[in-house]
């Protein structure tokens, strides 16, 4: 067995639940998706654990809420710094957990650092206003204004393909919030989980703050259940799949969720657009991450008049992405998560193939590694871009979730925009033009919850509001607009004596 940190060595076999930890009921051995070699051993927990946890987020609410916005400042800054004193360390163990190609792993973790960042600055921005109660006859002579207050225990539930950056998008507000959370990663990625949890813990105590302020469950569908479940759960914010995030949205009823659950994205090209830029957007925003973002360019709609030139200049860059081991600086595609994934996809293009697809490109360039007898080749999808894709196929109308775009050519920007608007998801989309009315038009057209002009449908600002309409989700992350969501209003009316 390899372990991927010594620091996870130091981790021991307990969850981070209460102030020093339980014994773990199971224990699981994590793989390097590239070759399935074993990169540590991550504990496990139940139900039991689950609720064990919850008791404790809810007996250190009143220390938590009574924090001040100096003390919750402090400690999201002396998070940040302890993070950033660590963050190859944390960079590393992200390529080997989740298979990303190391660039994109340097990006989560420097995204990651932002958050923090951005968490501390709007600590002292949660404000309350005056209200008017005198409009009123009933209210004349009286004063009124809210505050916020923290809402109560956060659960926060992420998924596997960003696990630092997403568990961090759940823990810092809600920490700048004054609200306990308890974590649950997923369970093919809970190492550099449980490593940030830890880090946490111990800057909580460093701020004479209980370190059962967050805490991590790892495990399956049991922990999650009773996690959600728990009437004390006030705000349950969770990343992942749409049917997942639905059965979540239902069990917490009536009780808040928080939802971002994926989508198929699509980008739009119009007549005028730079084409050289747009095509570049493909090669950028439709495979980092091996193509396991929600949003990473999986529709491209193209106007007629420039079809022919952007798929010919498209096919020739293919090679840039580079198919080899995600320790590579130069790679950019490696294996997906795991062989299920994999299977997934494959099928979805075979089914596509058979329906009348056609191959447009698939990437021939292949990096370092994919010969060494220890490569899973099984778990690989080579970038792939298609054609002549039904919109009934799961390739068109469901979330690939992997380094698979499909082209489609329509005659307007008004029937692209219509297509787009044509699925389940409206996480986000992209326009490229130089037509300020056709960017207008997109951005007041597209149903989605971001437009993006002239860039990657993937581009994100971790201190902008995100999320998305239809099935992709409710709410809103963003430090400050996930701080809003985690907390509740308290209206003061006063009647001076």
């Amino acid at each position: 067995m390899t372990i991927a940190n010594p620091s996870l060595e130091l981790l021991g076999h307990n969850l981070p639940i209460g102030e020093s930890g339980v014994a773990a009921s199971a224990h699981a051995d994590i793989r390097f998706p590239f070759d399935g070699s074993i990169i540590g051993t991550a504990p496990v927990g139940d139900a039991a654990s689950a609720a064990l946890a919850m008791n404790e987020a809810a007996a250190v609410l009143p220390a938590m809420a009574a924090a001040g916005t100096g003390k919750r400042r402090a400690l999201l800054m002396g998070i940040h710094e302890k993070l950033n004193a660590r963050s190859e360390e944390f960079v590393r163990l992200l390529v080997l957990e989740t298979g990303k190609p190391r660039v994109d792993c340097a990006v989560e973790m420097a995204r990651t650092l932002t958050t923090w960042t951005a968490a501390a600055e709007e600590v002292s921005r949660t404000t309350g206003e005056t209200v008017p109660l005198d409009l009123q006859p009933l209210g004349e002579g009286m004063l009124g204004y809210y505050t916020r207050r923290p809402a109560g225990v956060v659960v926060g539930i992420a998924g596997f393909n960003y696990p630092v950056l997403l568990a961090t998008h759940k823990i810092a507000p809600a920490l700048a919030a004054g609200c306990p959370i308890v974590v649950k990663p997923s369970p093919d990625t809970p190492l550099a989980t449980l490593l940030l949890v830890e880090l946490i813990r111990d800057v909580l105590t460093t701020h004479d703050l209980p370190r059962a302020a967050v805490q991590m469950v790892n495990g399956g569908v049991e922990v999650g259940e009773t996690l959600v479940g728990d009437s004390r759960a006030a705000v349950v914010s969770f990343t992942g799949s749409a049917a997942v995030g639905h059965q979540i949205a239902r069990a917490a009823a009536p009780r808040k969720a928080v939802l971002e659950l994926g989508s198929n994205t699509g980008l739009i090209v119009d007549n005028d657009a730079d084409v050289d830029a747009a095509v570049d957007a493909v090669i950028r925003g439709g495979f980092y991450a091996n193509g396991q973002a929600c949003i990473s360019v999986q529709r491209v709609v193209l106007l007629s008049g420039i079809t022919e030139e952007f798929t010919n200049k498209l096919a020739k860059r293919m090679p840039e992405v580079v198919v080899g081991d995600p320790r590579d600086m130069a790679t950019r595609v490696a294996p997906v998560i795991n062989l299920a994934s994999a299977a997934r996809i494959t099928s979805w293009v075979a089914q596509a193939l058979a329906e009348g697809a056609r191959i447009v490109a698939q990437t021939a360039a292949v990096g370092s590694g994919l010969d060494d007898p220890g490569a899973d080749p099984e778990s690989l999808i080579y970038p792939t871009v298609l054609t002549n894709v039904p919109h009934t196929s799961p390739l068109w109308c469901q979330e690939i979730f992997g380094p698979v775009v499909v082209l489609e050519t329509v005659s307007s920007m008004a029937v692209a925009i219509e297509l787009v608007n044509e699925s389940r998801y409206g996480l986000q989309a992209s326009v490229y033009t130089r037509s300020l009315k056709s960017a207008f038009e997109a951005t007041n057209g597209l149903d989605v919850g971001g437009v993006v002009v002239n860039e990657i449908p993937g581009f994100r600002s971790d201190i902008m509001p995100y999320g998305g309409v239809k099935d992709s989700g409710v709410g809103r992350e963003g430090p400050r607009w996930a701080i809003e969501e985690f907390t509740t209003t308290r209206m003061a009316m006063i009647r001076p004596a």
